[in-house]
């Protein structure tokens, strides 16, 4: 019986240390989305005020 008891206790700290893992691992990929979702929009809010118009090259010549 006792090693039944040890077996269940074992395993509930498995699941434990595992549903933690988990959300730290759902945390990591929720701040990595926030950030990249910041740096897009900055980098569309610095393309769209830019002065500098583009210029066209022409193609080379051989």
């Amino acid at each position: 019986m006792f090693e039944y008891a040890l077996h269940q206790f074992r395993s509930a700290e498995l699941r434990r240390q595992a549903e933690q893992e988990r959300l730290a691992r759902e945390a990591v990929r929720g701040r990595r989305a926030a950030r990249r979702e910041e740096e897009a929009r900055r980098a569309a809010a610095t393309e769209a005020h830019t002065d500098r118009s583009r210029r066209h090259r022409a193609a080379r010549t051989a």
